[in-house]
């Protein structure tokens, strides 16, 4: 006879099996039903998060690149993720992918968006400062972005743009004479 609990524990025990449903099968049957977690973000370097924002794996050799980045303190996951499902669809409505989503030790959040402009929320005010950043700081990031580095909102009236420095250039000349 098998024991159906400490089967469905085991078997839910796997990093990848979300849920498991172990049923008898009379006469002599037992029916396994399988749920494999979603991976929807990487967590830190090489941690996987389901769609619930549980971390279900770390130290995972290969992390899919094209998933979200999540990072903060350990026990914060639930937190960040929260944060990334809040902040996701609001950037979305104005053009912007989120790539990353970070919370420091200190409680500070930054966000990087997929074209590399990072957006410095900071302790307080997270919400409203988001708020400012999609009304105000959005147009300049879509219309700008390859001269943005980074948009800093944790002053009280306003923000700060961080520009990427210009490319050089290197002078060119037809004239193979010295200093010509």
């Amino acid at each position: 006879s098998v024991d159906l609990h400490a089967l469905r524990s085991a078997l839910e025990s796997i990093p990848w099996v979300d849920h498991a449903r172990v049923e008898r099968r009379w006469p002599s049957g037992v029916r396994v039903l399988l749920t494999e977690h979603v991976p929807a973000a990487r967590w830190g370097e090489d941690g996987l998060m389901n769609t619930r924002g549980e971390l279900f794996m770390s130290n995972v050799r290969h992390v899919p690149p094209e998933l979200p980045q999540l990072i903060g303190p350990e026990g914060t996951q639930a937190q960040v993720a929260k944060r990334y499902l809040e902040t996701y669809p609001r950037l979305l409505a104005v053009g912007l992918r989120l790539a990353s989503v970070e919370l420091d030790p200190r409680g500070a959040w930054e966000l990087t968006l997929s074209n590399g402009v990072r957006v410095r929320l900071g302790r307080r005010d997270v919400d409203e400062r988001l708020e400012r950043f999609i009304r105000a700081a959005s147009p300049l990031v879509a219309a700008r972005s390859g001269e943005v580095a980074y948009i800093d909102l944790r002053y009280s009236n306003g923000f700060a743009v961080g520009w990427n420095a210009p490319p050089t250039r290197v002078a060119r000349s037809n004239d193979p004479s010295p200093g010509g």
